[in-house]
């Protein structure tokens, strides 16, 4: 599954930090708090290494 915004895959990339251990769970904000609770370490994988290039910064819901 592809991140659809920039903003999207580096939430993802601070969730799955965070699930690994590199990163402290307590320094999680917002959206990356939601889905480092809710999604497996391969669904976060799978959105933090989508390419960047030519999306979007944020996306309006």
């Amino acid at each position: 599954m592809p991140a659809k915004s920039q903003a999207q895959q580096k939430a993802a990339g601070a969730a799955l930090a965070a699930k690994r251990g590199d990163l402290p769970k307590s320094e999680l904000k917002g959206a990356s708090r939601s889905m480092e609770k809710s999604m497996s370490e391969r669904e976060l994988d799978s959105l933090a290494s989508t390419k960047r290039k030519g999306k979007p910064g944020h996306v309006k819901h």
